[in-house]
This record gives C-alpha cells, structure tokens and sequence, in this order.
C-alpha cells in the first residue's frame, strides 16, 4: 500500500500539483480521487487541509482528511484574510478565551501537548505568530494566567 499526502485548499483540490502527478504513476483515477477530496473537505473551504490518500495494490484507495492547519482556523474563526507583519507590535484579531478552547479541542488530536492546558498554549503560540491576542491580552499574558491556573475549571 502506498500513501501519498498532500496539503489542499479545502472544496478545492484539483488533478493538477501535487495531486495528479502523484497518482498518475499508480494508476488511480484521479479526477474521482479528487471529487472524493473536496465532497469530503466542502465544509472546510478557506482553509488548508492536510489530506492522506492511501492506494491499495489492486488500485482501490481511501481518503483521510485531517484537521486543518491552526492558524486557518485562527483566521476562520476571526475572519481574518491575513496575519499581522509585525505580530508583537500590530495586532490584527482578537479572540475569546471560549473560542481559543473551541480552536484547541478541534486540533488536539494533532497537537504534541499530553493535556489540554499544553495545547491551550500551543494554540496561543500560533496566535503569538499571527499578531491575535485573547481576550484583549498579549499571547505572553494569557500563557502566564494559564500557567498561573486562573482558567482551571472553564477547559
């Protein structure tokens, strides 16, 4: 069995890079691999979605979709088209602290952290990146009231 992934905007995957020269040497059909691909990504458009294809030896094939890259869905959640040049100086979206628990549940299956405390501050270092505080604080001030336990009890 052999496994090809690949990183496609979601509902919008097509047979051309990276997907089409791919599989064409394995003999797949394309065009319906990539119909499978955006019927199952549709509810995730505007976003980058990690995708696994797995090809059996008598040319069937399956399609995993993972969750999307943190930071699309940072940007989804405030809307945002892009992310701050400067991130420690110009801020371009602030979150809810229930919306950073929201965004930490739906990666924590891919995240590193053991607990949901380690993947809050995950998630909050992507904020960092993107120039998004939370709950009007800087990402360094959230992660010390995390660290400190001042949310314990609303994850």
């Amino acid at each position: 069995m052999a496994t090809i992934k690949v990183l496609v905007d979601a509902g919008k995957a097509n047979a051309g890079p990276p997907i089409g020269p791919a599989l064409g040497p394995l003999g797949v059909n394309t065009v319906d691999v990539v119909k499978e691909i955006n019927k199952a990504t549709k509810d995730l458009e505007g976003m980058q979605v990690p995708v696994k294809i797995h090809i059996n030896s008598d040319k069937s094939y399956s399609v995993e979709v993972g969750a999307p890259l943190t930071s699309a869905l940072i940007k989804k959640e405030l809307n945002l088209k892009k992310a701050s040049g400067v991130p420690n100086t110009n801020f371009v979206g602030n979150l809810t602290f229930d919306q950073l628990i929201k965004i930490t549940k739906a990666k924590y299956p891919q995240l590193i952290s053991r607990n949901m405390e380690s993947g809050l501050k995950e998630v909050v270092g992507t904020c960092r990146s993107l120039g998004v505080t939370i709950d009007g604080l800087s990402p360094e001030e959230i992660t010390k009231k995390i660290n400190n336990q001042e949310y314990k009890g609303k994850y």
